[in-house]
C-alpha cells in the first residue's frame, strides 16, 4: 500500500508532530505533500526518511493548487490520500476525487466555536461538510470530535475515532537528564516548577498560567513553545515582574540549544494545561507519561475516559474571565506547592494512548476505505 499525506503545513505544531511520530509507525510506504509552509517537522521528516515536497500555495484562494495536487496523486500512483488540518482536507478531498483516489481525513482541531484556533463560521462549515462527502472516512482524534462532527452533520458510519498517540518510552523520568536540563535552564535545585508546552496563541492562555505563577511566589515556569504570542507573554511576565521565575524556551526540539519536550517534562514537576478548549490534549498525555501531577482546564483525552481512571489530574474550569480563571489556576498551583515535588507512576491512560494503537487502528480505517485486508507488518516502510 502506497499513501500519500497532505497537511495544511510542517511548522512545530500539534497535529503536525503526531503525523511525523506516525509516520514512524505506519506499516506503509508514506509520502507528505504539505500546501505550504515546509517547518521543522518537514526537516525532521526527510530526516526519518520520508519523502515531503510543498505544494507552494500562496493563500486560500489558490485553486491551481488543486490540480497541482491532483497530477501529482496521479503521478505518484498511490492508492490512498490522507488529509491533515482544514485546508489540506479542503483541497486534498477535491484532488483527490479528481485523481479518482481514495480519501480519507483527519480532523485534528474542531472545537465548539473554532477550528484550528479561528472562529467557526457558517461559510467554514458548510465547506467542510461539502467536501466531506467527497471522502471515504472522517477520522475523529476523540471522542469529543467525533461528537462534534455528528453534531455539525456527518453520518455516524463515516466518522472513526483513532486517538492521537504517543510513545511513552521517550518521556520516562531520567533523574540525570532532570538534573542537567535544570542546570541548562538556570533552574534552582530545589525550586517548584511548573511547565506548559505548545503553541503560543491566544486559546492555549498561557497569559493566565503566568498570572497565576506570578501570583504564587514558590512557583517558577518554564513555557515550550513559540508563536505569536511570545512577545506579549514577555512582556506580561516583565510587567508582574516574574521574568527572574519564567523561562521561555521557544520551539524545543528543533536545531536551536533548547531541550527536547521529554527533557523539559522531565525537569518540571506540575504540568499545566490552561486552553480553553482542546480536540486531545497531547501535552496531558505525554506529561502524564512522563509521571507528572497535571493541571488542565480542557482536556477530551482524560475527560473522554471513565472517571478514575487518570489519577493525578486536576480538573479547573469553573471561573470565567481572565481573573476569575487566574484565581482558580493559582489556588491549584499552590495547593501543589504545598504539597511539595513528586513524581507518579504514568496512569494506564498512557497505555491507552500508546502511538502503535492508534497506527494499528487507523491502518483499519484504511483497509474498510479500500475494502481489503490490513497490510501485514512484514511490509513495513520505515523502520
Amino acid at each position: 500500500m502506497k499513501v500519500l499525506h497532505v497537511i495544511t503545513g510542517l511548522g512545530a505544531g500539534g497535529a503536525e508532530q503526531q503525523l511525523r511520530l506516525l509516520l514512524r509507525h505506519l506499516p506503509v510506504l508514506c509520502d507528505v505533500v504539505t500546501l505550504t509552509n515546509p517547518g521543522s517537522v518537514a526537516d525532521g521528516l526527510r530526516a526519518d526518511g520520508v519523502h515531503v515536497r510543498n505544494l507552494g500555495m500562496r493563500g486560500n484562494r489558490d485553486l491551481g493548487a488543486v490540480p497541482r495536487l491532483a497530477r501529482l496523486i496521479r503521478r505518484g500512483s498511490y492508492d490512498l490520500v490522507h488529509t491533515h488540518l482544514y485546508r489540506a482536507c479542503i483541497y486534498g478531498r477535491v484532488a483527490a476525487r479528481l485523481a479518482g483516489t481514495t480519501v480519507v481525513a483527519t480532523e485534528h482541531s474542531l472545537g465548539r466555536a473554532e477550528i484550528e484556533g479561528r472562529p467557526l463560521t457558517r461559510g467554514t462549515r458548510e465547506l467542510y461538510l461539502r467536501t466531506e462527502r467527497l471522502g471515504s472516512a472522517t477520522v475523529a482524534v476523540s471522542d469529543t470530535v467525533a461528537r462534534r462532527l455528528r453534531d455539525w452533520g456527518v453520518p455516524a458510519a463515516r466518522i472513526h475515532t483513532v486517538p492521537n498517540g504517543v510513545d511513552a518510552a521517550a518521556f520516562r523520568f531520567d533523574s540525570g537528564l532532570r538534573r542537567s536540563t535544570r542546570a541548562l535552564l538556570g533552574l534552582p535545585a530545589a525550586a517548584y516548577v511548573v511547565g506548559g508546552v505548545g503553541r503560543l496563541v491566544p486559546g492555549k492562555r498561557f497569559d493566565v498560567l503566568i498570572r497565576a505563577v506570578a501570583a504564587v511566589p514558590d512557583a517558577w515556569l518554564v513555557l515550550a513553545g513559540d508563536g505569536p504570542e511570545a512577545a506579549p507573554l514577555r512582556a506580561l511576565a516583565s510587567r508582574l515582574g516574574v521574568t527572574g521565575r519564567v523561562r521561555f524556551l521557544g520551539e524545543c526540539g528543533g536545531a536551536g540549544s533548547a531541550p527536547g519536550v521529554p527533557a523539559v517534562l522531565g525537569a518540571v514537576d506540575l504540568f499545566v494545561s490552561a486552553s480553553r478548549e482542546e480536540s486531545f490534549g497531547l501535552a496531558v498525555v505525554e506529561a502524564l507519561a512522563a509521571g507528572l501531577p497535571v493541571v488542565h482546564a480542557a482536556c477530551p483525552a482524560v475527560e473522554d475516559l471513565p472517571a478514575g481512571r487518570v489519577p493525578g489530574t486536576t480538573r479547573i474550569g469553573s471561573a470565567s474571565g481572565t481573573t476569575g480563571a487566574t484565581a482558580e489556576l493559582a489556588a491549584a498551583l499552590r495547593h501543589h506547592v504545598e504539597g511539595g515535588a513528586r513524581r507518579l507512576p504514568p496512569p494506564s491512560a498512557v497505555d491507552h494512548y500508546d502511538i502503535r494503537l492508534s497506527s494499528r487502528r487507523l491502518m483499519d480505517v484504511y483497509a474498510q476505505a479500500l475494502d481489503t485486508v490490513t497490510v501485514p507488518p512484514t511490509e513495513r516502510a520505515h523502520p
